[in-house]
């Protein structure tokens, strides 16, 4: 009898991508994060920046090195979530990473 080997799932496969090209990580980070301007799709620049966490240390150690609850991470970093700037920013340091400002195209 052949065994089948286990597929993974898209979000491990998304992770293990980000993980291995920091420069795609930060180019797909930048990218979802205009979503957040969206409240019709904030989820998926909350979603975005969490697979960036898992990639980079896991949400557990994430949520430590921050200085955060894991729950309030994990709660945080929800497709409903609405995480404090203070949020955005202790994950983002943590996994080297940081905010930028540019000129809104408004043609």
């Amino acid at each position: 009898m052949k065994k089948t080997k286990a597929s993974a799932s898209h979000h491990d496969l998304e992770v293990e991508e980000l993980r291995a090209d920091r420069e795609q990580a930060i180019a797909y980070l930048k990218v979802a994060m205009e979503s957040l301007y969206d409240p019709e799709d904030r989820a998926a620049g909350l979603l975005a920046l969490r697979a960036i966490a898992e990639a980079y240390g896991g949400l557990g150690k994430i949520a430590e090195d921050a200085g955060i609850s894991r729950e309030s991470l994990y709660r945080a970093l929800s497709p409903n979530g609405n995480p404090t700037l203070k949020t955005l920013i202790a994950v983002l340091n943590t996994v080297g990473m940081r905010l930028s400002v540019e000129s809104a195209d408004h043609a």
